[in-house]
C-alpha cells in the first residue's frame, strides 16, 4: 500500500492495485447495476400501477396492498434475505435492486392514471369503442413519461446507496470484481494505515449520488408546469 505518487495519483490498495483505476471500474459496474435495477423497478411498478389505475376494484386493492406491505418492511432486510437464499450473482443483484423501488413507480402511475381516466379525452375514447390497450398506449403512457423519468433519476441515487450497502456487508458482487461499496468494505480494515482505500470510493459514491439527485430535482422542476412558470 502506497500513498499517491506519479504512477498512482490516489495511491494503491493492499494488493498494490491502483485505487483510482479500480474506483473508476467499480463506478462503471455500480452505475450499470443501478440503471438495470431502476429500469426493472420501473417496468414492474409501472405495469402494476397502470393495471391498478385502469382496472380498479380487487386488482387495485391487491396491488396497493402489496405496495403498502413493501413500504412497511425495511427493504434492506428483504434484500439481505434474498441474497442469502439466492446467492449474490450479478443477475440476482439486478433483481433485488429492481424490487427496491417498484412501489414508488406503482403509486405514481396509479394516481396519475386515476386522474387521467376522469378527463374528457379518455371518456371520449371509451365512447368511441377504443380498446383498453389502445387507450393505455396512445393516451395514458405519453402523459406518464415526465413523472416516470423524474422518479427514475431520483431512485437511482437510493439504488446506488443500497447496492453500496449490500456490497459493504459482503453480500453484493464478490471480489475480485470491484464495485464502490465492495471497495469500501474491503478497505475498512486498513483505515488506520491507508485511509485512501476507503475515502476514494466513498467520495465517488457521495459525488455520484449528489449529481444524480441534483439531476432529478432539475428534471422535476422542468416537468412541473407550476414550478416552471415561477
Amino acid at each position: 500500500m502506497e500513498r499517491g505518487q506519479p504512477g498512482h495519483l490516489l495511491g494503491t490498495d493492499e494488493l498494490g492495485r491502483d485505487v483510482l483505476t479500480r474506483a473508476l471500474y467499480g463506478l462503471r459496474l455500480t452505475l450499470m447495476l443501478a440503471v438495470l435495477g431502476a429500469t426493472l423497478g420501473l417496468l414492474i411498478g409501472g405495469t402494476l400501477g397502470l393495471l391498478a389505475g385502469m382496472v380498479g376494484g380487487r386488482t387495485e386493492a391487491v396491488v396497493m396492498g402489496a405496495v403498502d406491505a413493501q413500504i412497511a418492511v425495511p427493504f434492506t432486510l428483504i434484500a439481505l434475505f434474498l441474497l442469502t437464499v439466492l446467492g449474490n450473482a450479478i443477475e440476482v443483484m439486478v433483481i433485488v435492486l429492481g424490487l427496491a423501488g417498484w412501489e414508488q413507480y406503482a403509486r405514481i402511475v396509479r394516481a396519475e392514471v386515476r386522474r387521467l381516466m376522469r378527463l374528457p379525452f379518455i371518456e371520449a375514447a371509451h365512447c368511441a369503442g377504443a380498446a383498453p390497450l389502445w387507450i393505455a398506449s396512445r393516451h395514458l403512457l405519453p402523459n406518464l413519461v415526465s413523472p416516470l423519468v423524474v422518479q427514475f433519476t431520483l431512485s437511482l441515487s437510493s439504488i446506488i446507496l443500497l447496492e453500496s450497502t449490500l456490497s459493504f456487508l459482503g453480500l453484493g458482487v464478490q471480489p475480485p470484481t470491484a464495485t464502490l461499496g465492495a471497495m469500501v468494505g474491503v478497505g475498512r480494515d486498513y483505515m488506520p494505515t491507508a485511509p485512501w482505500i476507503v475515502l476514494v470510493p466513498a467520495l465517488f459514491i457521495l459525488s455520484v449520488t449528489f449529481v444524480v439527485q441534483i439531476l432529478g430535482d432539475w428534471l422535476r422542476d422542468r416537468a412541473d408546469v407550476r414550478l416552471r412558470s415561477r
